[in-house]
């Protein structure tokens, strides 16, 4: 293990699956004690805590549905009273719905816009309130809304409504120097990713990217392990695309 986060706390929001587990294990590597939260998915939370454990790490996993205001502060509230602390705060709970603008429903507006957006506001203000100075706030946003491509509108429009959320965000904490940005991700292997998806298909967006591949969730973690560093203090307000060179 790596001590460049030793005493920080560490919060990801669906941290327990994919890409989350892959952040919550590589901040937990350096240091930090990681809170994994998950929504649903009580298995694989435990095994995302028990790996972290087995590897020498601190973690501890609590649901909470990002949807809901009141979860949200309870998440927050579980940290407080079980580390003393807030330094990091990784909003990567999230979620796609590949559907034409025109066949997307009112329920499939409000579900997706509640967690996408919803949740990842409330989960800023609540850090807004509770972090110590020098923090960092990553919000994982997408490369679709570089890519505008079809089927993705809606969630798109909800990255990019993140991605301005950070900008200001980070306006409204520079005085605390906590550093505010946003992470890109381009397409990335989960079992979420492939679902639906042909090999043809798969290799087609790998094409797409200038190293020639999808990502890894690795990629993705290894990213924000860059962010959290105190040499990246004077990075804020900022979106960075961790796409191999997709767009």
């Amino acid at each position: 293990m790596d001590t460049i986060l030793n005493g920080k706390v560490a919060v990801v929001t669906g941290g327990s699956k994919g890409i989350g587990r892959a952040i919550s294990g590589r901040l937990a590597e350096l240091g930090a004690s990681v809170v994994v939260n998950y929504a649903s998915g009580l298995k694989e939370a435990g095994e995302t805590v028990r790996e972290i454990e087995d590897g020498g790490g601190i973690a501890i996993a609590v649901q909470a549905d990002m949807c809901r205001a009141h979860d949200v502060a309870a998440l927050f509230e579980r940290t407080d009273n079980t580390f003393g602390r807030l330094d990091i705060l990784v909003n990567n709970a999230g979620m796609l719905l590949n559907q034409t603008i025109y066949d997307l429903t009112e329920e499939d507006f409000d579900a997706i816009v509640a967690l996408n957006i919803k949740g990842v506001f409330f989960c800023c203000r609540e850090a807004a309130h509770r972090m110590v100075d020098g923090g960092r706030i990553i919000n994982i946003s997408s490369t679709v809304t570089r890519m505008l491509l079809p089927t993705y509108g809606l969630y798109a429009a909800t990255k990019g409504a993140v991605d301005q959320l950070t900008r200001v965000l980070a306006k409204e904490l520079g005085s605390r120097r906590i550093t505010v940005n946003s992470l890109s991700p381009g397409p990335v292997d989960t079992e979420l990713f492939r679902r639906g998806k042909s090999e043809e298909q798969i290799q087609g967006m790998a094409a797409m990217a200038a190293l020639g591949r999808i990502g890894t969730p690795a990629d993705i973690a290894d990213a924000v392990s860059l962010l959290v560093r105190e040499e990246s203090s004077w990075i804020s307000g900022q979106n960075i695309g961790a796409n191999g060179g997709m767009a």
